[in-house]
């Protein structure tokens, strides 16, 4: 079986003006796009690894439109993703692995996408990279924020061009920014609910910001000028439960607003969730190392499931789709800055 990759050396006509529903047929597939610019070294941008996250499109196209009639201050390369997967609207279709899941590194098993990753990871090492962008949507009430998997001072001064609020991760695994950190700093931008035009602002700026950087730095950045916080815990929903948000006759009745708890302190004892005929512990989280670790972070008493010790949430969400292809969402904690 062949490739399912698409290359391109040249803007595919029509590109700036597609809609995500038409760029499976406008590009054949999932596209490694090369635009010459200024300075020599790409920054490599990603988008649509997420078929229903259409924020990265539209603020490319943004900035594709704004340099129709002018040379880029720099290269860029662009991986386009999962096009099946935006033609339906969905993040990933049924039988397709996660495009952010598989990238090198990744734990998944051997599949045509994981091999996709490789060869783009391949491609683009030769023309060492500049740095790497990532740009993904979330479904619950998060601020906007960047993700590093690597704390370094070049890593967080590319982040914190995006937001001060910065989140660090190692897992999941075999995702886009982390095979990319072997080449050149590389961050992930999480830009806010799908439809959002500040979202889409925010993204095309920060790319334009990226475009015109000579360098990055490698000094300290000031604490003052970052809120980080480190990713300790996935949580999860197990099949076996059923689940809803406010509603009675389920398994787990989570609270009706629980995406408004993300990125706030909550305290011992908040309550999650409501539990009907569920023994013992009902949601997995899992730590860095894998371990399963629910039982430190929350606790069960009288049918209620509450919090064991102070958590701050990113990315919790109300999809039920997203929740069982993914994740419920995330713990984390506040990260010491490097020195």
């Amino acid at each position: 079986m062949g490739s399912l990759l698409r290359h391109y050396e040249e803007l595919p006509q029509g590109l700036p003006e597609a809609s995500p529903t038409q760029l499976a047929d406008l590009l054949g597939g999932p596209s490694l796009i090369h635009l010459p610019g200024r300075r020599e070294q790409p920054l490599f941008v990603s988008l649509l690894l997420h078929g229903n996250e259409t924020t990265g499109l539209l603020a490319l196209q943004a900035l594709l439109k704004q340099y129709r009639e002018r040379e880029l201050p720099r290269a860029l390369s662009i991986f386009i993703g999962n096009v099946e997967a935006a033609r339906d609207g969905l993040r990933r279709l049924a039988g397709q692995p996660d495009y952010n899941r598989v990238w090198p590194g990744t734990d998944h098993p051997d599949s045509p996408e994981q091999r996709m990753m490789s060869e783009v990871f391949e491609l683009m090492k030769p023309r060492r990279p500049f740095a790497s962008v990532d740009i993904h949507n979330n479904t619950g009430i998060n601020p906007h924020y960047a993700c590093v998997n690597r704390i370094d001072h070049r890593f967080l001064h590319l982040a914190s061009l995006f937001s001060r609020t910065l989140v660090y991760f190692v897992r999941p695994r075999g995702v886009q920014s982390m095979a990319f950190a072997q080449l050149c700093p590389a961050v992930t931008v999480e830009c806010g609910k799908v439809g959002q035009s500040a979202g889409e602002s925010h993204a095309r700026e920060f790319l334009e910001a990226c475009l015109h950087l000579s360098d990055i730095p490698d000094h300290p950045v000031a604490a003052r000028d970052l809120d980080l916080f480190h990713t300790v815990a996935i949580v999860r929903v197990p099949r076996a439960y059923s689940f809803g948000f406010g509603e009675n006759h389920v398994d787990i009745c989570f609270t009706e607003d629980l995406d408004h708890m993300n990125f706030r302190e909550l305290p011992v004892g908040t309550e999650l969730a409501r539990l009907n005929g569920v023994d013992g512990m009902p949601l997995e989280a899992r730590d860095e190392a894998g371990r399963e670790v629910a039982n430190s972070f929350f606790t069960v008493e009288d049918n209620v499931l509450r919090t064991a010790r102070v958590l701050m949430p990113s990315m919790f969400t109300l999809d039920e789709r997203v929740i069982r292809q993914d994740c419920l969402g995330y713990l984390m904690e506040r990260y010491p800055l490097p020195g």
